[in-house]
């Protein structure tokens, strides 16, 4: 094996290792070395990952024994609150600690808003968000990031780290109302504190049905998704399922500790209050109809969306991946024809 003068003298030297007749380390040495070499840096990175998976379970523990919707109550009210050196106060620490981008918004200024939840789901100006013009394109519904995307197997979406959840339970338990995305695929886009909090419409679709599902309200960040089991079908939720020309499309508004409210364009607020069972609309006379990239509701305070189709409907852009940022009206996808 090739080798300089001084790392021959290094090895040598300072290891004492043995060497042939030219005075270089042996080729059975050198494989030895690399062998040493590989489980020393993957020792390293097992050590590294256990000290991540413990680290995050710290930090979600203290959750299951949290009163989320006590919290989340009390966050709506301050939200809400409209004392202006207050929601000021709170609107001008969002903006500095996340780097919120206000010349995207409408109103600029932080006067112009009555509350922080005001603030929070703020407008954008005309044209900020450009719609894909991409023929058969999939809108992406909201700004944020990639959480995973990918195929539902078997009845099964993944969340993260071998941890994975049922369409039935994400959809309040209807094995009826999942079958149609059975073998289909999904994508989960986190939203951010900084990230514009309304919902627009992936595809142009034919409202059939909205489930409000109760549920706990753990924290939808990177740690607690890697963490707790089936996060997203345990946490409350709002599913909608749209009928489009492309078959069935279920888009999931997950809650989260400190979310005070989820709403619809066609209902107002849906949660809260919270619920102690699962809650049923059906749009069956005059169905509301939402044309591509057009609002369909909004978190007050952020969340995830999580977006259904059936078995060979749809096909994911290459490079939705997880940990992908991603805008509103940026094409993420394509139909089939």
């Amino acid at each position: 094996m090739a080798s300089t003068g001084i790392s021959q003298f290094t090895l040598r030297r300072f290891l004492f290792l043995p060497r042939n007749r030219a005075g270089r380390v042996s080729d059975s040495v050198a494989r030895h070395l690399t062998t040493v070499a590989f489980y020393a840096i993957t020792t390293r990175l097992v050590f590294h990952r256990l000290f991540m998976t413990i680290k995050e379970a710290l930090t979600t523990l203290p959750q299951y024994v949290l009163p989320h919707h006590a919290l989340s109550n009390m966050m709506s009210k301050l939200t809400h609150c409209e004392n202006k050196a207050w929601k000021n106060l709170f609107i001008k620490q969002i903006i500095r600690y996340y780097g919120v981008n206000m010349d995207e918004a409408v109103k600029q200024d932080i006067n112009a808003y009555n509350s922080f939840n005001h603030f929070f789901t703020r407008e954008l100006k005309p044209g900020v968000r450009p719609l894909t013009t991409v023929k058969n394109a999939i809108a992406c519904p909201a700004d944020g990031t990639v959480s995973q995307a990918g195929d539902i197997t078997e009845g099964n979406i993944y969340q993260a780290k071998g941890k994975s959840f049922s369409t039935t339970d994400l959809l309040g338990g209807s094995a009826e109302r999942a079958e149609p995305f059975n073998n289909g695929i999904f994508t989960t886009i986190y939203l951010a504190p900084k990230d514009y909090h309304r919902l627009h419409m992936p595809l142009t679709g034919t409202l059939r049905e909205m489930v409000h599902i109760p549920g706990r309200l753990f924290s939808v960040n990177t740690a607690t998704t890697n963490s707790v089991p089936g996060l997203f079908a345990r946490n409350e939720r709002v599913a909608v399922i749209f009928d489009t020309d492309s078959g069935p499309m279920a888009l999931v508004l997950v809650g989260a500790i400190f979310v005070s409210s989820i709403e619809t364009v066609w209902h107002g607020v849906v949660t809260p209050p919270s619920i102690a069972s699962v809650q049923t609309w059906r749009y069956r006379d005059n169905p509301p109809k939402l044309q591509i990239g057009e609002e369909m509701g909004r978190f007050n305070m952020g969340s995830t969306i999580i977006i259904l189709f059936g078995k060979g409907k749809v096909k994911w852009d290459s490079e939705l991946l997880p940990d992908k940022v991603v805008k509103l009206g940026d094409m993420i996808g394509k139909t089939i024809d």
